[in-house]
């Protein structure tokens, strides 16, 4: 064949060149005659591919055949520079292109076909250089692209070969360089990683390293300089990166491998090889190592392996040896390489082991703290933090046992469950510890990843959402029979009261219109036979002055001039102006003080100057009870006037704290109110102490507290100064200053010694152990009848001098991440400071962060899994007075006593002609306390029977809150709502006349008493027992369930249930709600969520609320029905009842990412105006879905169209799904979700004019509106 045909016109462009010779080549590949040709084909097809990245593309786009026509030109010729050359092509097409290139050339068989052609070159006697060196160097790079690559090496036999290369020509760096890090991707296989430690490669690689040479740093700093560009880094350049969960050979290997077999020539005479030995370096840096389950046994064997033979100790002095001699810092990636060896090697027991015994620990302490100083050495300072605090011992918690401080006898105990465990096991069993599997410890730098597992992978692994749709179908199921809820008849009185005996605004009756239609008796729907009108606690009050104007003349107004139209005249006033401009004016902040943003840690302090003493200071306040006594604690001298007995001494302390100001309004706040109910509260430990902000009470701070910023490197200091404890042991005090367990304990009485104290309603820290002069471990107490749940925490600390930094450890912590990383800071509340006219908390702490301790976790309390850590808080405070007494809190506290005095002052003050307010006892909790059941509406206008009729069907609201007793926001939430529903405005007073609202504002009295943090006494998670109540051990779940079965048998489904809860690891505040059509979406089910028909008409409220409370986040709100929540108040209620609109409402612990509020902790204030907010919310609803009750002007039409429709980024048919917003942790399973423009609920349609029929005369609002929507 002519030369002329094969080149072709020099007037062809590159790519045409490149097809037509790639045609050619297709035509005589299989011709044996044919071998110059192929042989110069290919070789001008190289040439193209060398100085064209636009032929390389051409060869590998989509469609293109060269990658076939070159594969199975390798696959047939027997000509050695053909095979060369096509090598030569593959290396530069995948070299050039990336990961996606080297897919494509297995995508085309290509794996196969060269292990095949290392297999045959094998054969050779002795092998060709030049083959075997570009064939493993495209092999290493398309290996990880082959996912089954280890095993077609292994089937075919090529792990031999290489590893013989290796071996027979360890001096020929040029060839062993290509090998080694074919080995390396070999070695991802579990099965071919035990044949290659079997067959002496971890041997092997310890042959190669060495300590520090001057000629070899020298050689690995030109590796590293790309000579077409100086100073830019070849390792950025690899798009290789291997992973995979057997790399202790690779490892093991060092990265001093790369130093020690690379040579100048070799450098330089070929400028494309530095990338083959960076890949290899890459490649070692930065894989990391995760379990994999089934198969880690091999990980061991090697690891093993190298600690018999004593390589830990080796890796150590290199190590050693590297960092003293590289002055300038120029080599800390093999610094860092040697690093990573020695966090594979340790991943087993023997090896930390190892590690310990060769004083690896002072070790890395040392050349850590000496690194410190410069910032580019962080790297190897957070690789040295994580080796360290995995080898550190495992200590166990200093306690006699993991249980609860206190015991409380069940009056029955559970057959199955936590709770029968821990009363299974015997009185000498220790629980504290167990003998666990360290060989399960994972990774401390891929902690996260490997401790979340069930949740790396939450937005595609679906397996708790509920794929039944049979289970996901609301099926009302009644439970109990209509006899057994007659016993809730008198929880509703307002249902049968027909208002006789009531002084009302007005006697006079004020008929309504109803056209063509014969007046009637009234019909109340009742389970049973009408009670007798008993109002419980309504009080019959005295008549007021009368209305400057008239509800009655309204009505005749609104009845003649409508036209014949039937109008309900009794609402139709509370759409005036200024309801309306209300709206959207609510706001708890105090118009009176100037808000500012705090820039330091506290307030400014004043201190006030005190020259007497104070002798009878432990005893101040012991005579405030009669009888029974309770003592507010100790009481610091400063600014306090101090008389000679301790009644004035209490009395002056009791006046101060009544002269607080405090912002305008009434005030709930009544310190001997609060001290009167606390004797009637029984708590576990009989509890004879008031804590001081309790008494005192807290007002909102008058300045913002911003998310603290966390200050660099805070953590690994920490730690650092946590592993001192094992380097420096005569550096460390070890005193224990407080324990519940031992009630003979006495406070040591040194000056310098802080105090503490927990014995107080909602008080919760069970030991102190003072570790260095001014750093304490602090261990909290388990929920009663549990051994775990370890995260609230309420205490005081006095006996502190100012400017003195301390230190607090919370030690036995569980969750395995916090806001607390995040910028939350924890709480504290000065006496000094309250008796200073400023009673708040205040965000407070420094040097704040939350990791993984050296404290292990035994099995029992860890679910059965072993080789768990605890994990510690950590923070530091500088007190601003001497000798103060201050308290430190996880949340806002809020006991029940407060909760009580709040419903008793709500009570005293409101108008009994205007609300309808009624506190009854739900129930008795399992330790005596009473569980409040609240119901508050607005009276009828007069005891005319119509207007009895519509006070008697105006639609049910239920809300609930603080089932777990640490989510202390929900209760301030909650005290929003109340004020906001009891306050005088015109739109609380239209909210009270649309709604009649059931509240259990405390669902859990016990655990917020005891200081739990999430069960009552029964050791029990309340929000898990919804579908199964049991009357004897969750008697306030039982009752309140059976209330709502109650409205449901009597046909008065809420039109919203709503628990209030906290979320400890999410900011902001939003909701989760149920769907059956965003749950199948979030399955990938094969049932198409466009063929299931659902009221969108869920999503309505949080809408609202996204456009009118500023801490409200609609993205984060998710209405996804977990398999894992099937049992909590949310989804029963929802599945059982039949409530389209059950809601959990979760408010952050920590602050705001979003609005008005973005930047900000979050505080009392805020959590208040979400309450109030939420009312508001439910105005809205009720004007959104009431068609029949309003006539809306036709500018609020249009402003609640635009409030419903909101533009929003789309990725599904029904959800918009976000990312977490914080790094990924384990975690109950949270799906976040935002609504379709497309498909929300038009229900602007609706709220037009109406005539209501007969039959709809008869029905409830709900029950109407419900009918219109359908």
């Amino acid at each position: 064949m002519s030369k002329l045909k094969v080149v072709g016109e020099k007037s062809l462009t590159n790519s045409s060149r490149v097809v037509g010779l790639l045609a050619q080549l297709e035509k005589i590949n299989t011709d044996p005659t044919e071998s110059d040709n192929v042989r110069y084909v290919t070789s001008k097809i190289l040439h193209l591919a060398q100085s064209q990245e636009k032929t390389r593309r051409e060869m590998t786009t989509k469609g293109s055949t060269g990658m076939e026509v070159l594969l199975s030109t390798l696959e047939n010729t027997k000509d050695l520079q053909t095979i060369l050359n096509i090598l030569s092509i593959l290396v530069e097409l995948v070299s050039s292109g990336g990961g996606r290139r080297a897919s494509f050339l297995v995508a085309k068989g290509g794996s196969q076909i060269l292990l095949q052609l290392l297999m045959n070159a094998s054969k050779d006697s002795p092998p060709h250089e030049e083959l075997m060196v570009q064939t493993h160097c495209i092999l290493a790079k398309i290996g990880p692209k082959d996912k089954k690559f280890g095993v077609k090496a292994r089937v075919n036999g090529a792990l031999s070969v290489t590893l013989s290369l290796v071996k027979q020509h360890f001096h020929n760096y040029r060839l062993a360089l290509p090998c080694l890090q074919l080995l390396r991707v070999y070695s991802t296989n579990s099965v071919n990683a035990v044949s290659l430690g079997k067959n002496g490669v971890v041997e092997l690689m310890f042959k190669i390293i060495g300590p520090f040479n001057k000629k070899n740093s020298g050689l690995m700093k030109s590796s590293l300089c790309n000579p077409d560009c100086p100073g830019t880094c070849l390792v950025d350049q690899v798009g290789f990166e291997h992973r995979g969960p057997s790399m202790s050979v690779s490892k093991i290997l060092g990265l001093k491998v790369c130093a020690t077999i690379a040579q100048p020539s070799y450098f330089f005479k070929n400028n494309k090889e530095p990338i083959v030995v960076l890949c290899l370096l890459k490649g070692l840096l930065r894989f990391k190592y995760v379990t994999s389950g089934l198969g880690d046994w091999h990980t061991e064997t090697n690891a093993r392996r190298a600690v018999d033979r004593g390589y830990v100790q080796v890796l150590l002095t290199i190590y050693v040896d590297w960092h003293r001699h590289d002055n300038r810092h120029r080599n800390m990636l093999i610094r860092k390489g040697i690093l990573q060896s020695l966090k594979s090697v340790t991943n087993i027991k023997l090896g930390r082991k190892a590690f310990i015994d060769a004083n690896g620990m002072k070790i890395l302490y040392n050349t850590s703290q000496e690194c410190l100083a410069v910032r580019t050495l962080d790297p190897l300072v957070n690789t040295s933090s994580l080796i360290m605090r995995k080898c550190f011992p495992k200590n166990r918690l200093p306690l006699p046992t993991i249980k609860s401080s206190f015991h409380f006898e069940l009056p029955i105990v559970p057959v199955t469950g936590p709770v029968a465990q821990l009363y299974s096991l015997p009185p000498e069993a220790d629980d504290v510890v167990d003998d666990s599997d360290d060989n399960d410890d994972a990774d401390l730098e891929a902690e996260n990843e490997v401790e979340s597992e069930e949740d790396r992978d939450q937005s595609f692994k679906n397996d708790d959402i509920e794929t039944d749709i049979n289970k996901l179908k609301p099926q009302q199921v009644p439970g109990r029979t209509v006899e057994e809820l007659k016993m809730y008849e008198h929880l509703f009185p307002e249902l049968v009261d027909d208002f006789q005996d009531y002084e009302l605004i007005s006697k006079e009756p004020k008929p309504l219109v109803f056209e063509g239609k014969v007046r009637g008796p009234i019909v109340v729907p009742t389970a049973g036979e009408e009670a007798s009108g008993n109002s419980g606690s309504v009080k019959k009050g005295a008549v007021l002055k009368e209305k400057t104007s008239s509800k009655g003349e309204e009505a005749k107004e609104d009845g003649k001039g409508s036209g014949g139209q039937n109008r309900t005249a009794f609402s139709a006033h509370s759409f005036s102006s200024d309801i309306v401009k209300a709206l959207d004016r609510i706001t708890l902040q105090n118009s009176t003080s100037q808000v500012g943003t705090r820039k330091d840690c506290g307030p400014p302090l004043t201190v006030l100057s005190c020259t007497k003493a104070c002798p009878q200071v432990a005893t101040c306040g012991s005579t405030l009870f009669e009888g029974r006594t309770v003592q507010l604690g100790k009481l610091c001298c400063t600014g306090v006037e101090t008389e000679d007995d301790e009644d004035s001494e209490s009395n002056s302390s009791v006046e101060q704290a009544s002269s607080v100001e405090v912002p305008d309004g009434p005030t709930l706040h009544d310190p001997d109110l609060y001290i009167e109910i606390v004797k009637s509260t029984k708590s576990v430990p009989e509890y004879s102490e008031v804590a001081y902000p309790d008494y005192f009470g807290h007002i909102p701070p008058p300045f913002k507290e911003p998310i603290l910023e966390r200050p660099y490197g805070v953590q690994r200091t920490k730690i650092a100064q946590d592993i001192e404890r094992l380097i420096h042991q005569c550096d460390i005090i070890d005193r224990v200053v407080y324990d519940l367990d031992n009630p003979n304990y006495a406070t040591p009485e040194e000056g310098d010694i802080l105090k503490f104290n927990s014995k107080f309603e909602s008080g919760n820290l069970r030991k102190v152990i003072q570790i260095r002069k001014n750093e304490y471990d602090l261990i909290l107490n388990s929920d009663i009848n549990s051994n775990h749940y370890h995260q609230w925490f309420y205490f005081e600390v006095s006996g502190m001098r100012p400017g003195v930094a301390y230190r607090f450890n919370i030690i036995n912590c569980e969750k395995s991440n916090s806001q607390f990383n995040y910028g939350m800071q924890p709480l504290m509340y000065s006496v000094q400071e309250a008796l200073n006219a400023r009673p708040w908390w205040i965000r407070m702490g420094t040097d704040i962060c939350y990791y993984k301790n050296h404290f292990s976790r035994s099995s029992v309390a860890a679910g059965g899994q072993k080789g768990k850590s605890y994990y510690t808080i950590t923070f530091t405070v500088n007190f601003p007075h001497k000798d103060d007494v201050c308290y430190f809190a996880y949340h806002y506290p809020y006991t029940y006593s407060t909760l009580q005095m709040h419903l008793q002052k709500l009570e005293s003050a409101h108008n009994p002609q205007q609300i309808y307010f009624r506190k009854d006892v739900l129930c008795e909790t399992l330790s005596g306390n009473s569980c409040p059941l609240v119901t508050i509406t607005a009276m009828p206008e007069s005891n005319y029977y119509e207007h009895v009729c519509q006070f008697r069907n105006r639609p049910y609201i239920f809300l609930s809150a603080r089932v777990h007793p640490g989510e202390t926001n929900a209760s301030w939430v909650m005290k929003g709502t109340l004020e906001y529903l009891m306050g005088n405005s015109p739109t609380a007073q239209s909210l009270r006349e649309s709604y009649i609202f059931k509240i259990v504002p405390m669902l859990n009295p016990d655990g917020v008493i005891n200081g739990n943090h999430r069960c009552s006494l029964s050791g029990e998670d309340l929000n898990r027992q919804w579908q199964s109540p049991n009357p004897d051990l969750h008697p306030t779940i039982y009752h309140a369930k059976g209330l709502l079965q109650y409205l449901a048998a009597v046909k008065r489904l809420p039109l919203v249930y709503c628990d209030y809860h906290g979320h400890s690891r999410k900011k902001n505040v939003f909701m989760y709600g149920c769907s059956i059509k965003e749950t199948v979406w979030h399955t990938h089910d094969s049932a198409a969520p466009c063929d299931i028909v659902e009221d969108m008409g869920y999503r309505t409220l949080p809408k609202i609320l996204s456009h009118i409370a500023p801490a409200f986040c609609m993205s984060s709100c998710s209405f996804v029905v977990e398999k894992s929540k099937e049992s909590t108040a949310r989804v029963v209620v929802w599945r059982e009842i039949g409530v389209q609109r059950s809601y959990t409402m979760e408010s952050t612990l920590c602050g705001c990412d979003q609005g008005r509020y973005k930047g900000l902790q979050i505080g009392t204030r805020e959590l208040e105006e979400m309450g109030a907010k939420f009312c508001v919310g439910l105005m809205r609803l009720k004007r959104l879905t009431s068609s029949l009750e309003y006539n809306l002007p036709s500018n609020m039409l249009d402003f609640e169209n635009d409030l419903i429709e909101s533009t929003c980024k789309v990725t599904s048919p029904t959800t918009y799904v976000l990312d977490e917003d914080e790094p990924r942790f384990l975690e109950e399973v949270d799906y976040s979700a935002e609504s379709n423009d497309e498909l929300e609920v038009e229900l602007a349609e609706t709220t037009g004019d109406h005539e209501p029929s007969a039959q709809e005369d008869a029905l409830s609002d709900s029950e109407v509106s419900r009918a219109h929507l359908s």
